[in-house]
């Protein structure tokens, strides 16, 4: 290497996406996310990794059931329909696909899950909620970070 040349850092995405992160949340803006993802990740040869962020509040006791409890089967429900769907198209469409479950709010779950999976791309829904105009949604808040490619799918 002489002094000219560039240093060699570690670099993502040089051979296109190896791992593709998908946020679902059950939403349906999330749920076409998901399979916009795995369109991705079958045309790129990568592997899909579904997440699922369990959040974290205490005053969701309040619904009769203890949060982590409501959670865990949500998570359940969500990893189940992914597994239908990847069994309907199994032969035609194969897609390697992991599902995670992080804990915390969405934006801070989906930041750890692209770091712990090395993510090269993550992919989100839009929001559906009228208040994130104010805080502003995860899906913005992941494009300003600017660590991944984003794709937010309406």
């Amino acid at each position: 290497m002489t002094e000219h040349d560039p240093p060699q850092e570690f670099e993502r995405g040089t051979d296109g996406p190896k791992v593709i992160v998908a946020g679902l949340d059950g939403s349906e803006s999330s749920l076409r996310a998901a399979a916009y993802a795995a369109g991705l990740a079958r045309r790129q040869n990568a592997l899909l990794a579904i997440v699922y962020v369990q959040p974290v509040i205490p005053a969701g006791a309040a619904l009769g059931m203890p949060v982590p409890d409501l959670t865990g089967e949500i998570a359940e429900g969500l990893v189940e329909e992914v597994r239908a769907a990847a069994e309907r198209l199994r032969g035609i469409w194969d897609v390697r696909w992991e599902f995670h479950t992080f804990r915390g709010d969405p934006y801070a779950g989906l930041v750890a899950a692209a770091d712990e999976l090395r993510a090269d791309a993550v992919v989100v829904g839009a929001s559906e909620s009228a208040g994130h105009r104010f805080v502003g949604s995860v899906a913005v808040r992941l494009v300003k970070a600017g660590r991944w490619p984003v794709t937010v799918v309406p």
